[in-house]
Parts: C-alpha cells; structure tokens; sequence
C-alpha cells in the first residue's frame, strides 16, 4: 500500500507531505481548489509522460516520491530482486524529478532506473481509475489476469506459461537441424578433417616448450660439444688452467695473511672463488659428458616440428591456440551428432506439445466456469451504481496456441440492454467507465493483486442512493485493500476512514491552496458543506452526522495524514 508521498514545486504545489492509511482515503473541496493534483503528481511518480509544465512557477525542479509497503507483495519482491532494486525494511521508494526544460530522471530505492522499469513497477503498484486516465483495466493482459485470479487458475496460468517456452524451444531446435541438416553435414565434415590432422599432433603441442628446447640443443650439438671441451681445458690445463694460476695467487694471500692478520677476509675471498670454480668444473665435465651428436634425433625432431609448423599455418593458429580449438572442435562435434538426431529431436518436442496441450485445457476449463461468475457479479453491482440497463461480459475466443493459453479474453460492456457489448474504453463514458471499473473491483475484492487503487472522480453523474452505493462498494473493495477517492459527494464522503480536505486561500499576491486532515468535527462541517453548500444550517449539520453515523466513520478520531509543509502555491 501507499505510505506516504511528497511532492516539491510540482504545478501549485511549493512543499507538501502526506502520511496514508490502509482502508478508503477520501478527498473533497470545492471545485477547482486542485483536487485532483495528488493524482496526477502520483500518476508522475509511477511513470507517466512527464512535461516541463508540471515544474512551479519559480521552482528549480518537480520532484515527487511515493514510499510503498511491500508486505504481502511477493511478486513486487521478486521484481526488485531481479531487477537489483531490493528494498529495505519491507518498503519501497519511487522518485522522479523534472527538470524546467523537460528533462526527467527515475528513481527506484534511490538507484536510476529507466522510465519503463518504473512504470513497469508501478503498474504492480496501483491502478488509478479516472474518467480520462489510461489504466490497468483496459489491457488485455490484465483483463486476463484478473479473470484468472477470480478463477483461481494462477498456477494453471504459469504452469502453461512454462510449457509454452519448452515446447518453443523443442521445436526450434527440430526446425534448426531439419533446415541446418546440409550446413551442418559440410561443418561436421569439416570439423572431423581438422580434428584428423590435429589430433596426431596433440602430444607435440602439449610439450611444445620442450620440444623447441631439444631442438635447439641437438641443432648445436657440435658447437656445444666443441665449447664445453674449451671451457675444461681454460680450468683444468696443468700449466696456464685458471685452476693452477688462482692456486698460485691463493699459496701468495695465505704467506702474506700470516705476517699480517687484516688480510684473512681476503684470504676467504680467494678460498671461495677456488670452491666455486671447482663447482663449475665439475658441472661444465658433467654436461660435456652427456653431449652426444644423433643426426637421427635431429632429423626426427626436424620432422616433428615442421608438421606443427605446417598444421599452425593452415588454421593460422599459434601452438597453444590450436591445442585449445582442437578441444572446442571435439565439443562442437558432439553437438552437431546430438542435432542429427531428428527422431529424438521430433520426439522431445512432441511430448512438449502435450504437456502444454493439457495445462492450456485445464486453465481454460477454469476460465469458462469462472467467467460467467464474474459477468454476474460485475453485472450486479453495475445496476446498483445507476448502470441498471448496462450488462458486463467476460468473452473467450478460441485462438491458436499461445504462452497465455488456447483462448483470448476480453472484458465487454453494454451501457443498455439493446446495444451491443464492447470494449471498455470505446462504449463507456468517462464516468460510466469508473463506475464499471469500481463495479469489477468489487467483484474481484480479495482476488485482484495491485493493492492501492484510485478512483479519479468517480461519482461524476450520480447522486442520491447511487451515491450511497458507490460509498458502500468503495468500502467493500477497501476492506482488502487500499482505496483513495476523489470525491464531491458527501455519500462517498462519509465512508472514508481517512479524510483530506483541499481548499483554496486567497493571499494579497497569490492564491495559495493548502491540504489537511480532518478531525471528527471538521468533517462533520466538511459533509455539511458537501451536502448544502457555503451556508451550513443546524439541518445540514444534523444530516452530516447522521450521514457520518449511518456510514460507521464518523468516530474515527483525528486523522493522522499531512505532516509538514501541507500548503500549496
């Protein structure tokens, strides 16, 4: 439900907050004080087209934000979750601002958000009924949703939905490998000649490093065997060797060392580099023993590599790379054999068929039992709300296969017995449209998942016992959820278990108007000057709180609605 909405420098309005309650909010004042403002700055809140003059007179910006009580809306839940939108402490927030030029920006929980993620949001949100406003009620998908919640068929209706998407899906890939079966004949041909060539190849390109090593040691076997020979003869020669001369400088430091103390580091010295050399000796004698010339090897490894170098051009591929695409060829191979197989792929998407087939029957049979219920229903209360002649009709027409089922739903109405029915919004007034949107609201109270509805006016054109009807019924549909009227009729007037009053203030240089909540007493004076105009007499006051009375809501106490900032100009 609606918590509360703040509105800043939107048309007249400079600063206002407003606190709402559950059950129905009522709002009155006399004609043109701008009672319909709230409506249309929520309306901006939830998505609508937004213009540049919307901003007030002398404001940097409009901006408006509605806070959402998210308990029992699971399906609103996960729509955030999806959407990384989560909320926090069970609420949401929306926001929007416009700029003078036009310009607007969308807020969800206080992260940007295009405008059609927020009015995809909203329209799960609340449904504004107004005699000239585009709502939830005139869509087919919603007509079909709300048939089908009146009908208990939510699952039937997702469980087909489901079947749908698998059936789809069997017979795109039946359609893909009867179409494809030539091009996938060439591809497969191909892959299998590519992966023959590569796949000798596999244990060289795994051990490429290595092999490129061995190489380039047996390619310079003879110049290699030739230095190590040079390096043993520089070290080990038994008259020039380094070993023998650095044994003759290390015999001179160890004299000298012995007549002066201060030379036993660099007697240390020289003990160390006589250690390491005899190391590098015994290492170069090592290496120089497994030196061996094998012209055979040679030419092997020669072989080995040009087949690799070969292959690599072909597919202009690096060792590595060719190594990686022989594993991505293999795994494409396999997928190309499991598309060759028709008969299993016709298989699968058959038995996809009649596991829709049977879903989609089973949430039509429940859509034909309930849609005569709710014609009734509808049709009753339309004859309470002064529609007496008007008939409501819930048609199914049989169509192809579709994700929402075997048949479309449309929601038709007859203003009088000898017309014709037909859509909503082609043969209803723009009162006679809320009336009949209030009348499906009540018959789908309880059933119905948006939890804030709005009713724009919806008394134009009624009065008398009608009137008191449509309070009556306000009051039905608000006793599962949360209903906001805006309303010239003390009828309805008297139902509200919340009342705002809008009214006008004239300044010395501007008219300023201003919102507020009313308390027991002012609505008594409220109902009386709905019921008698500017002139209130003990009678009026009299028939208000017996108006009050009648209709329970006249001992509600002080309503707690506006916070701050509630004058508009």
């Amino acid at each position: 439900m609606l918590r509360s909405l703040a509105i800043r420098d939107f048309v007249l309005v400079e600063s206002l907050d407003l606190d709402f309650s559950p059950g129905l909010t009522v709002l009155s004042g006399e004609t043109g004080a701008g009672k319909s403002i709230l409506v249309d700055a929520l309306s901006l809140a939830l998505g609508d087209r937004a213009e540049s003059g919307v901003v007030r007179n002398g404001g940097r910006r409009a901006e408006i934000s509605a806070e959402f009580e998210l308990a029992g809306l699971p399906a609103v839940q996960a729509w955030l979750s999806a959407n990384e939108l989560e909320a926090e402490a069970g609420a949401c927030l929306l926001r929007r601002t416009v700029e003078p030029e036009g310009r607007s920006r969308a807020f969800i929980n206080g992260t940007p958000v295009t405008l059609a993620q927020l009015r995809e949001l909203g329209e799960q949100l609340v449904d504004i009924h107004g005699q000239h406003a585009h709502h939830a009620l005139l869509k087919t998908s919603v007509q079909r949703d709300l048939l089908d919640e009146f009908a208990g068929a939510q699952a039937e209706a997702a469980a087909t939905w489901q079947a749908w998407q698998g059936w789809q899906a069997a017979r795109k890939r039946l359609q893909a490998a009867r179409a494809e079966a030539g091009a996938r004949l060439l591809e497969k041909e191909g892959l299998e000649a590519a992966l023959a060539e590569v796949g000798p190849l596999l244990d060289d390109l795994r051990a490429w490093d290595e092999l490129q090593a061995e190489h380039g040691r047996q390619a310079h076997m003879s110049s290699l065997i030739e230095a190590g020979a040079q390096l043993l003869a520089g070290l080990e020669d038994e008259e020039d060797g380094l070993l023998r001369r650095l044994g003759r400088l290390q015999g001179i430091v160890e004299e000298m060392q012995e007549k002066d103390p201060g030379l036993s580091e660099a007697r240390a010295l020289f003990d160390s580099a006589r250690n390491d050399l005899e190391e590098a000796r015994h290492g170069i004698r090592r290496y120089a023993d497994r030196l061996s010339l094998d012209p055979e090897r040679l030419a092997e490894l020669d072989r080995r590599m040009a087949e690799v170098h070969r292959v690599s051009r072909k597919h202009r591929l690096g060792a590595a790379e060719l190594l990686e695409r022989h594993a991505e060829w293999r795994e494409r191979l396999q997928q190309l054999a499991a598309e060759d197989d028709v008969e299993a792929l016709a298989l699968e998407a058959a038995r996809a068929e009649t596991v829709y087939q049977a879903g989609a029957k089973k949430l039509s049979d429940k859509r034909r039992r309930a849609a005569p219920q709710l014609a009734k229903a509808v049709s009753r209360t339309m004859a309470e709300l002064s529609l007496a002649d008007g008939r409501f009709e819930v048609r199914l027409a049989a169509c192809e296969p579709q994700p929402h089922g075997l048949e479309e739903i449309a929601f038709l109405v007859a203003s009088h017995a000898t017309l014709a029915p037909g859509a909503l919004d082609k043969v209803a007034s723009g009162g006679e449209l809320s009336r009949i949107s209030l009348a499906i609201q009540t018959a789908l109270s309880g059933a119905a998942g948006v939890p804030t509805l709005i009713f724009d006016e919806v008394d134009v054109g009624i009065g008398g016992a009608v009137a008191e009807a449509v309070g009556r019924r306000l009051t039905q549909v608000a006793s599962g959820r949360q209903v906001l009227v805006v309303t010239h009729l003390p009828q309805v007037a008297a139902h509200g278990r919340q009342h705002l009053r809008v009214s006008k203030l004239a300044g010395s240089d501007k008219v300023i108007s201003q919102v507020r909540p009313l308390n027991e007493d002012e609505r008594v004076m409220e109902i009386a000057r709905m019921l008698g105009g500017q002139e209130i007499t003990d009678t009026t006051l009299k028939h208000a709180r017996e108006m009050l009375d009648t209709a329970g809501a006249g001992k509600g106490g002080r309503n707690k609605s506006v916070r701050r900032g509630a004058c508009w100009g």
